[in-house]
């Protein structure tokens, strides 16, 4: 149950309950892909943590975790440029590996990330995403191989999702529900 007051700010889209279940058909979908080998498992921070968290523990075989910061937004807009802040430090060739992010919808960081892994010659390089926003998709070649949840065209906030900073922390996926620039 969240605890934050503000709840006119925005309407749940998608529950806390159906999200956990979500995560459990993904990681089972992961399973089977990569059954009984090693994957580096990258999360893409922050908006992934929870998400990555959660998918992590569901997984049954043997994860190397590594982490990358990656910008490419400012407040509810694209910028169309991506800034890789911080970079993982292990060495992807040869390995498998599994790429979590919160949200495809323009695919530009999406498109970076997979040609920035790409390059390091990984064995294999799947991608998860919780959401999808094929609405605002601009590189249409872009797509994830495990999908938790297409969604409409709207800003949303919460489960690592959020609108300047805040929101993070809300257990579901919601909506706006007020002017944001």
């Amino acid at each position: 149950m969240s605890k934050i007051k503000d709840t006119e700010a925005f309407s749940e889209l998608i529950s806390e309950k159906a999200i956990r279940k979500r995560v459990e058909e993904l990681a089972e979908e992961i399973n089977n892909e990569f059954s009984g080998q090693e994957v580096v498992v990258i999360t893409v921070l922050k908006g992934a943590a929870p998400f990555a968290a959660d998918l992590v523990r569901c997984l049954d075989f043997p994860v190397i975790t590594e982490y990358m910061i990656l910008q490419s937004y400012h407040l509810t807009e694209s910028t169309g440029k991506v800034d890789l802040v911080r970079d993982m430090s292990t060495d992807l060739a040869g390995k498998n590996v599994l790429v979590i992010e919160d949200i495809v919808d323009t695919g530009t960081t999406i498109q970076y990330i997979y040609n920035h892994l790409d390059a390091k010659k990984p064995n294999k390089l799947k991608l998860c995403v919780l959401l999808d926003n094929p609405a605002r998709r601009v590189h249409e070649n872009v797509s994830a191989d495990f999908v938790g949840f297409i969604i409409p065209d709207k800003f949303v906030i919460g489960y690592g999702l959020d609108y300047n900073q805040l929101y993070r922390n809300l257990p579901f996926i919601a909506t706006l529900n007020m002017e944001v620039n």
